[in-house]
C-alpha cells in the first residue's frame, strides 16, 4: 500500500499507537516539538509516545503532546558490560514489541533507531535514510535533506509520508509547580521578577562555540551598571568555571535541574548565549534571545523563525572575536523593547543610571 495516499484516519486517529523516536541531544529533540505537536493536530486522539535517553526525560514534560516516555539509559551501553547491555536491550525489545504501534516515526535515523524502529513490528516505519544501507528498517524511508533548518527537517518526515501540513507550534510549556524553582532562586538572591533581567549561558558543548567568558563578564557588568540584573546558567560541571562570576557578585544558577534552569530563562527578560540546547528551549518558551554563533547556512540551528536574532562572526573570525559592543548594542534594542518605562534600569542611589 502507498502509505502517502493513505491519508490521515478520518477519526481523528482513533486506535492509533504512535511512537516517535529522537534519543538526543538537548536541542536535536527540541527541534522535533514542532514536528511532534503536528502529529497531535492531525492525530488528535491517538496515543503518542517518547522514546528518548533517559537524561531528557525532565524535558519532554513540557511536550504537552506527548501522553508517554519510553526512557532508554544509554550509560549502560558505554560501560561495556555485556550481561547489563543485554537485559536493558531485551527488556527495551520487550517493551517496544508489548506496546503494538501502529506507527512509529524515527526522527534521528542512525543504525541503532533504525534497529529499535524495525523491532517494535509496528505496521508503518518511517524515518530518516542517510544511507541506503538502513533503508530496510523502513517501509517509508526518506531521504535525509540538506540545507534546511532542523525544524523543518523534522516537519519535512511526516508531510513526506502523507500526513497534512499544519500552523507550525513551537511550543514547550511550564507549568506553575516547575515555575516555583526559579521564584526561590529570585527571592533567595533579592532579585526583582519585576526588574529587566538578563540570563546568560555563557558555554556550548563546543569549545569553538564559546564566547570568551571574560567578555559575557564585560557584557553583564555593562547592565548592572545601568540597573539590569543578572543571572549565569551552566551546567553541573561548569560551577568551577563559574567561579569569576560568583566573585563578580552574579546569581549562579549553574547545575540547577533542566526545568528549573528553564523556568529562570522565562522570568528574565533576555537570554543571551551560543548555539546551546538551552538557546533554543528559551526560543520554544517564546522567550527574546540573541544567539552568538559563526554565520550561518540555511541548515544553522539558529533560533527557530528568527534569524535575526543571532550575533554573527565573520566569515574569517570565530566566536570568540565577536566584539562586545556588538552584543551590547543587540541587546540594548531589545531591553529597551521589553521596558514600559527606561527608568526601570535606574540604579537604587543612582537616577541618572538609565538607559
Amino acid at each position: 500500500m502507498d502509505e502517502s495516499a493513505a491519508g490521515i484516519p478520518s477519526d481523528g486517529g482513533h486506535g492509533e499507537n504512535i511512537l516517535l523516536i529522537r534519543l538526543k541531544s538537548l536541542g536535536d529533540i527540541l527541534f522535533v516539538l514542532p514536528a511532534l505537536n503536528l502529529m497531535r493536530d492531525n492525530f488528535p486522539h491517538a496515543r503518542i509516545t517518547f522514546l528518548v535517553s533517559s537524561e531528557y526525560v525532565p524535558l519532554l514534560r513540557g511536550f504537552a503532546a506527548i501522553d508517554s516516555v519510553i526512557p532508554i539509559d544509554r550509560a549502560i551501553y558505554r560501560r561495556k558490560k555485556i550481561r547489563a547491555i543485554w537485559s536493558t536491550t531485551l527488556e527495551l525489545v520487550r517493551r517496544l514489541r508489548r506496546e503494538k504501534f501502529t506507527l512509529v516515526v524515527d526522527f534521528q535515523g542512525y543504525g541503532e533507531t533504525a534497529w529499535l524502529t524495525w523491532l517494535t513490528g509496528a505496521r508503518r516505519r518511517w524515518g530518516y535514510v542517510y544511507r541506503p544501507g538502513s533503508a530496510w528498517a523502513y517501509t517509508r524511508g526518506v531521504k535525509f535533506p540538506e540545507k534546511l533548518h532542523p525544524v523543518h527537517r523534522n516537519l519535512s518526515l511526516p508531510t513526506r509520508c502523507g500526513v497534512p501540513p499544519k500552523p507550525i507550534r513551537n511550543e514547550f510549556l511550564l507549568t506553575e509547580a516547575e515555575l516555583r524553582p526559579a521564584r526561590w532562586f529570585f527571592q533567595e538572591h533579592g532579585l526583582d521578577p519585576a526588574r529587566p533581567t538578563l540570563f546568560i549561558q555563557p558555554f556550548t558543548s563546543t569549545p569553538e562555540k564559546n564566547w570568551p567568558l571574560e567578555k559575557f563578564l564585560s557584557l553583564a557588568g555593562h547592565w548592572r551598571q545601568r540597573g539590569a540584573q543578572v543571572i549565569f546558567g551552566g551546567g553541573p560541571m561548569e560551577r568551577e568555571w563559574l567561579l569569576p562570576a560568583r566573585e563578580a557578585g552574579f546569581p549562579v544558577a549553574a547545575g540547577a535541574p533542566l526545568l528549573a534552569m528553564a523556568g529562570l530563562m522565562k522570568l528574565c527578560t533576555l537570554v543571551i548565549g551560543g548555539d546551546t540546547g538551552l538557546i533554543h528551549l528559551a526560543v520554544a518558551m517564546g522567550k527574546r534571545v540573541y544567539m552568538l554563533a559563526l554565520k550561518h547556512t540555511d541548515d544553522s540551528s539558529f533560533p527557530y523563525g528568527h534569524p535575526e536574532w543571532v550575533v554573527e562572526a565573520s566569515t574569517e573570525e570565530g566566536v570568540a572575536d565577536i566584539e562586545v559592543s556588538r552584543v551590547v548594542e543587540a541587546s540594548e534594542a531589545v531591553l529597551r523593547e521589553h521596558l514600559a518605562d527606561a527608568r526601570a534600569f535606574a540604579v537604587s542611589g543612582c537616577p541618572g543610571a538609565m538607559l
